[in-house]
């Protein structure tokens, strides 16, 4: 259970990088709901890494989390803003999902 609360947080994770993403692009009112978005995923995300930090290695979990949120975060700026999708960004990108797949294997 563990592990989907942090799969979860790293979503969330993903998403409030994608709210300040959008807030950016946007004026008014309407920025001032994607700052609202981005503060209430930043807290999901962060009361969900704390609660799995209590039974699983922070070092892990910590890296799990950020590993999740920084893919997730490049395939939101490639296939939402528009970045661009460079074969060594993809490249660098797998390797940080095997990494991921890695510590959860090496993982109790």
């Amino acid at each position: 259970m563990n592990w989907i609360l942090l799969i979860i947080a790293g979503l969330f994770e993903v998403a409030f990088a994608a709210c300040l993403g959008k807030a950016k692009e946007s004026t008014g009112v309407e920025s001032t709901y994607w700052y609202i978005g981005f503060l209430a995923c930043l807290v999901i995300s962060m009361s969900l890494l704390i609660k799995v930090t209590q039974q699983l290695p922070i070092g892990t979990a910590y890296a799990v989390w950020t590993g999740i949120g920084a893919v997730g975060t490049v395939l939101v700026g490639i296939l939402v803003f528009k970045e661009p999708a460079t074969f060594l960004r993809l490249f660098f990108i797998t390797t940080l999902i095997i990494s991921i797949i890695g510590l959860k294997v090496v993982s109790h």
